[in-house]
């Protein structure tokens, strides 16, 4: 009999009387700020781009004003005894700008989707469906769990999992089989694999453009050292203007592979980034996985 009373206890159980716990447009990071928050734990790339230029500026501005904070990480190497990182960005021609706003770009949007990730995750803990062993889920009972589920959260369909626990209980009428189920279970969540995948597309270009940035900074700085070097050849002036000459060409390979270093090692840490953030969301859909397979498919009962 306990289990008819779960019943009678879920049936009076109306949206009016549950406290919504999850609530999308006052806990989702871009709501919060009043832009329109992107699908499940995808950013909003307009939003992020504005972000990213603010940060841009914020890093620029922290190296014209407060140099003595960028204390050079290669001061100790004895390949460089004197040396400054903000020469690196503000020294070494145009292309450490791009490097530096797509890497800016990048950081935002992963910060973003780790918010967007971590709220998700909290859907894990709602017990939208009744843990008592002998509860069964069948047509009848299933409109109580989408009322309870209504009643918890503002819209289930902002929610990874629960938009698949609304899909799958929502066609429960049109399904008889639990294989069936299964079935719409295992094809909402490829579908939600597929949109994690792509929600990293901007960010893996990032990765690929970064390093080409470099490498363009590099061709250019070669361009200049060369041509210092044939003028130097060229011209026979002294040794003041032998000097100056090979300022110059000590310059230009400056800007050769200082792009270079700048760009390996930001795509190398925002891959890092992005591979620690891709294991977290990939472990959540796992998560997601098993928590269908144990709350929906076992306490299933329709037709075999």
């Amino acid at each position: 009999m306990a289990h008819k009373w779960t019943y009678l206890i879920m049936d009076r159980l109306q949206n009016d009387d549950l406290i919504k716990i999850l609530k999308w447009e006052q806990m989702d990071i871009e709501e919060r700020l009043g832009v329109s928050g992107g699908k499940y734990t995808d950013a909003n790339l307009t939003f992020t781009f504005f972000l990213a230029i603010i940060l841009f500026f914020i890093f620029y501005l922290l190296q014209f004003y407060y140099k003595e904070i960028f204390v050079s990480l290669l001061s100790t190497l004895p390949i460089k005894s004197s040396f400054s990182i903000t020469e690196l960005f503000l020294n070494r021609g145009i292309t450490p700008f791009f490097i530096v706003f797509f890497s800016c770009w990048s950081i935002t949007i992963l910060f973003i989707k780790w918010r967007k990730v971590v709220l998700q995750q909290k859907a894990l803990d709602l017990m939208v469906v009744p843990q008592t062993e002998d509860f069964e889920l069948t047509k009848d009972t299933a409109k109580n769990i989408l009322s309870r589920m209504y009643g918890l959260v503002d819209d289930p369909k902002h929610f990874v999992l629960l938009n698949r626990i609304e899909r799958a209980l929502a066609n429960l009428k049109n399904i008889g089989l639990i294989a069936d189920v299964s079935e719409v279970l295992r094809a909402q969540a490829q579908n939600d694999e597929d949109q994690m995948e792509s929600s990293y597309a901007l960010v893996r270009g990032f990765v690929w453009a970064i390093p080409v940035l470099g490498f363009i900074g590099t061709v250019l700085g070669l361009s200049q050292a060369i041509g210092s070097f044939g003028t130097v050849l060229i011209k026979n002036e002294g040794l003041e203007y032998l000097k100056t000459s090979l300022q110059q060409i000590t310059s230009g390979l400056s800007v050769a592979f200082d792009t270079t270093l700048i760009a390996l090692i930001a795509a190398l840490f925002i891959q890092l980034l992005m591979i620690g953030l891709k294991k977290k969301e990939e472990n959540f859909l796992d998560d997601c996985n098993d928590y269908c397979h144990a709350n929906i498919i076992s306490k299933l009962r329709l037709s075999n």
